[in-house]
């Protein structure tokens, strides 16, 4: 009976519109029924793309598929399964699908299909940031008094960091959401300053922590340094804490499995958690996070809502700030305001007070000032201003370049420049210099990628940047049938709690008297070194993707587009890309490519907003 089906899924699998899993699951479910195998199929790849759900109402084949493959692939498909009047009611009489009470693989709510596993994680997360989040007591002139201590400026207009602050006082959970420079680091240490300062005998446990090993090192380097400026007694400054870890450390991840030893059932021994980079946080790890909170924790999330969304399925901090435009209702906005001696805007009143008067939008930027064509660049691209992007490249700023990728010159030209970008590191290689100065020197430049594979790519990249040098003799060639030479950057691709190494942390491979050697900076500012051999799986780093440049910030970025369209080729890629770089950016790309880029949104299929709303 699914036969014709199954034959066009192989198909299409073999052109690459589905993946093996997704088949093979589809299979595993349909129970001989075409539809319910078609609905499963699509259900699993677009997870796979990073959806949560399938509305029902996209289950057509001009929704299911795009460009040609809209009569290539999806109209046979439908074809096959042929005219279906009510999707839900034919899925429900399939075993593999049922509402949200029975156990199925599949569930069917509100509409939309879900994979039961990310429907009991959206639960999860909706019913956290809806239910849990009260407001707190909290003495109201004690906390103004420590807010003007913390905050002495006096804008026209509100302090937006102050604000947050407030926000997060008097709440058991915040969201602070804000682009790079806006201050969320410097908000945080007050606002953690604060809390040690109005809580009383014992001092509570604060966490931090952010998703990957390299943003976990960030947030301890730049929240350390910001709580070493305040003027705080050292007594209360011993509660404060001096390093962050991952999420999976934090939760005490068993390598191997999706076991966590940190869970309903054994909570966190914690009183206030950070996490930075929220973006980068999926839904399952978010639920997971959630779930392992004890009952009194009061959590604080950081981060751009405008970045790339997490590798996997969802895209929470995104759904989470869906609401932040209707600002914060007529109540919060009056508390706030006296809190922080300043007239805080409000919106109006709605089904999601509890959420949105939780959530704060910094929105002035310290980085980058008038004069900067990367900031113009990032609210720009942000903003889908396609005219002020190609203005942006007009000659009026002189930290920000776009070079044309059009022939094989414009290739060799890119390669010249990155090697020029590297010199200091070169240098610092050369001069035998430590190996705390090489780390930094190399860290000061880095290449962005937007694909994988290909001479674009980060695979192509590296291969053909590693050849200039050796061309060049800036660096020694290993010996045959070897990988590693003195200078080669590695990135770790896999988290190894043993090793202390985790995936994003960048290191140098070094040559000394013991032999080779790779040097990582760690998040309490030491050294560690590795033998090669030893190292979890890894990747050369010339270059790397945008998505693994999250948490990082470099002196110099350089974004590198493919001259032919591809749809992953994003307005939050670029704006993520973008704003990687501190003092210099340079595009290597052509015009029409980029511009098309600014004008892709990436949309994740999500039912938070909805559920954040259906207490």
């Amino acid at each position: 009976m699914t036969a014709p089906l199954l034959a066009l899924l192989e198909q299409a699998t073999a052109e690459g519109h589905f993946r093996y899993l997704d088949v093979q699951f589809a299979q595993m479910v349909a129970a001989g029924d075409p539809a319910v195998m078609l609905a499963a199929a699509i259900l699993s790849r677009d997870t796979g793309e990073g959806h949560v759900c399938v509305p029902l109402d996209s289950l057509s084949p001009e929704r299911s598929f795009s460009g040609p493959a809209v009569s290539l692939i999806g109209e046979p498909l439908f074809a096959c399964v042929g005219p279906v009047e009510d999707w839900q009611e034919k899925l429900l009489h399939s075993d593999a699908v049922s509402n949200e009470d029975d156990a199925t693989p599949i569930k069917l709510s509100a509409g939309r299909l879900y994979l039961d596993r990310l429907w009991r994680n959206e639960q999860r997360v909706a019913q956290f940031f809806r239910d849990t989040n009260q407001p707190l007591t909290v003495d109201e002139v004690l906390l103004a008094g420590v807010l003007n201590t913390l905050f002495p400026e006096n804008p026209s207009g509100p302090d937006w960091q102050k604000v947050a602050a407030a926000v997060a006082l008097t709440r058991r959970i915040a969201v602070i959401s804000g682009g790079p420079g806006t201050g969320k680091t410097t908000t945080v240490a007050k606002l953690l300053a604060a809390l040690v300062q109005l809580s009383g005998p014992p001092l509570p446990r604060i966490r931090l922590a952010a998703p990957t090993g390299k943003a976990a090192a960030r947030l301890t380097e730049s929240l350390g340094a910001a709580l070493r400026r305040l003027d705080m007694d050292e007594s209360l400054k011993m509660a404060l804490p001096d390093e962050a870890s991952t999420l999976h450390r934090l939760l005490g991840a068993v390598p191997g499995s999706q076991a966590v030893r940190y869970h309903q059932g054994n909570p966190l021994h914690l009183d206030v958690l950070v996490v930075d980079e929220a973006s980068m946080v999926d839904l399952p790890m978010m639920s997971r996070l959630l779930a392992a909170l004890p009952a009194h924790a009061r959590v604080i999330f950081l981060g751009d809502r405008d970045q790339l969304a997490s590798v996997e399925a969802g895209a929470v901090l995104g759904d989470i700030c869906h609401f932040v435009g209707e600002g914060f209702s007529p109540q919060r906005a009056l508390e706030l305001s006296r809190l922080c001696q300043c007239t805080v805007p409000a919106g109006q009143a709605s089904g999601v007070d509890a959420l949105r008067d939780a959530i704060c939008l910094l929105q002035e930027s310290y980085r980058f000032g008038k004069d900067s064509g990367i900031g113009f660049l990032a609210r720009a691209v942000n903003g889908n201003q396609v005219a002020a992007v190609k203005a942006a490249f007009d000659g009026r700023f002189n930290d920000i370049g776009l070079f044309p990728l059009a022939t094989t010159e414009d290739y060799a030209s890119m390669l010249e420049q990155i090697v020029t970008a590297h010199q200091p590191f070169l240098s610092a290689l050369k001069q035998d210099n430590e190996p705390q100065s090489i780390l930094l020197a190399f860290a000061a430049s880095q290449v962005l990628c937007a694909l994988r594979e290909g001479p674009f790519g980060v695979a192509g990249l590296n291969n053909r940047i590693e050849q200039v040098f050796f061309s060049k003799n800036l660096l020694q060639r290993p010996a045959r049938e070897s990988r590693w030479y003195h200078g080669r950057p590695v990135m770790i691709n896999r988290n190894d709690s043993g090793l202390g190494l985790f995936n994003g942390d960048i290191g140098i491979t070094l040559n000394t008297p013991q032999g080779l050697r790779v040097w990582f900076s760690m998040p309490d500012g030491s050294l560690k070194s590795v033998l090669p051999g030893r190292l979890p799986p890894h990747e050369t780093a010339w270059a790397m993707t945008v998505h693994k440049s999250q948490g990082s910030e470099f002196d110099h970025a350089a974004l590198i587009l493919p001259p032919g369209w591809n749809p992953v080729i994003s307005r939050e890629l670029v704006y993520t890309a973008v704003t990687r770089a501190k003092k210099q950016l340079s595009v290597f790309a052509d015009m029409p490519v980029l511009l098309q880029a600014v004008k892709n949104r990436t949309a994740r299929r999500s039912g938070l907003p909805e559920a954040f709303q259906a207490g």
